[in-house]
């Protein structure tokens, strides 16, 4: 039922709102329910909510690479043929997108393009870089003239690159033309199964090309003229098998140089900065390094230079981060009291971590032309 109030309370109500719209202290008063608001409840309960879905994903992230982790093993173990892969690295060529076929490139304008078979339908691929004072005489020259251009009066030597790239590698390509300078021809390739090689990669057929482009220039050069073997990082390995096998047939190279050696494989996977969170698992070896040698791949250096009888220069940095310098240096005392050595010169240089010069920057040091002299 409707409750009509009488005329003078409604209009003494009417007076008391209108005072309080008019006087400013009174409309900016804050009620007893504005002093007092209720907490939003709401707001917390999303940011726990957030919080809790965080914490969620990030759990499940760490399952998922936990799971990666433990599963590394299994699968290298269970396929060997994955563990050859990250020993040569042949799939990576850097730098990508180089013709191979044009040294000049890569600024090598006294380089010819060519390439052998050690094996029927087997072709690999090689430059040839003369002495930098032949670079006038070289422009434009055909193979003819670059295969003439050994009879030239200056010492060869036979490069073996270590894994990944190619012969174009940048710090590959400085070494070509430190060396050129110094009165060197250079000739360098790439093993079967890199850059623009044919075939698949393996420790023996590594050796075996070695060992054909070795007799190649043999036969093209004056026998009076000296010829070198220089090996870098897994290249070392190469230049040790074959400069073995050249011993055991009696006709060992002038030298062999080892550029960051390591003792063999094992221990050089063992090393290596991608092991490091492996290297205490329990079973590494009988996972890594056991599927290492299930593949045939063996470089044992340390083995090796119980067979070798020519001088053995090494070179190594301290600072270098992928072949440890105490490898290096484990290798030249076991060269130092080999006896097929004796009555050769054996000798280490070291390069300091100051200079930097890491894995693969010894062609930087000024030092390097007295100590190849």
């Amino acid at each position: 039922r409707a409750v009509s109030l009488p005329l003078p309370v409604m209009r003494r109500r009417s007076s008391l709102t209108a005072e309080k719209d008019s006087d400013p202290e009174l409309k900016q008063r804050p009620g007893r329910a504005a002093a007092h608001p209720l907490p939003d409840w709401s707001a917390d309960a999303g940011c726990s909510l957030l919080r809790l879905g965080l914490l969620g994903k990030i759990k499940r992230m760490m399952m998922v690479l936990l799971f990666v982790y433990v599963s590394i093993p299994f699968i290298i173990k269970l396929f060997p043929s994955i563990q050859a892969k990250l020993v040569f690295l042949n799939f990576v060529r850097m730098p990508y997108f180089i013709d191979l076929k044009r040294p000049l490139d890569q600024g090598l304008n006294h380089t010819q393009n060519l390439y052998l078979e050690p094996e029927a339908g087997q072709k690999i691929g090689v430059w040839h870089t003369v002495p930098a004072q032949m670079w006038r005489d070289a422009q434009g020259k055909d193979g003819d003239w670059y295969r003439s251009a050994f009879s030239s009066a200056h010492p060869v030597i036979l490069y073996l690159h270590g894994n990944a790239g190619t012969r174009g590698g940048d710090h590959r390509v400085q070494l070509y033309k430190v060396l050129s300078s110094l009165g060197y021809h250079v000739v360098t390739f790439d093993y079967r199964g890199w850059g623009d090689s044919d075939g698949s990669p393996s420790e023996r057929g590594m050796t075996s090309d070695a060992l054909f482009v070795y007799d190649w220039l043999r036969q093209r050069m004056e026998k009076t003229l000296p010829l070198y073997i220089w090996g870098h990082s897994l290249g070392t390995g190469v230049a040790t098998n074959l400069v073995r096998r050249l011993s055991e047939r009696g006709s060992p190279p002038d030298a062999l140089i080892l550029e960051s050696p390591f003792t063999n494989i094992r221990e050089e996977a063992k090393s290596h900065p991608f092991s490091m969170v492996y290297r205490f698992l329990p079973g590494f070896d009988w996972f890594f390094l056991d599927s290492i040698t299930a593949n045939n791949i063996r470089f044992t250096n340390d083995e090796n230079v119980d067979h070798i009888s020519c001088p053995v220069l090494i070179l190594h940095a301290e600072d270098d981060g992928v072949v440890p310098f105490h490898l290096g240096k484990k290798l030249y005392s076991l060269a130092s009291r080999s006896s097929s050595l004796s009555g050769h010169k054996v000798q280490f240089v070291a390069f300091p971590a100051a200079l930097a010069f890491r894995h693969k920057f010894i062609y930087r040091s000024p030092e390097l032309p007295n100590i190849l002299r």
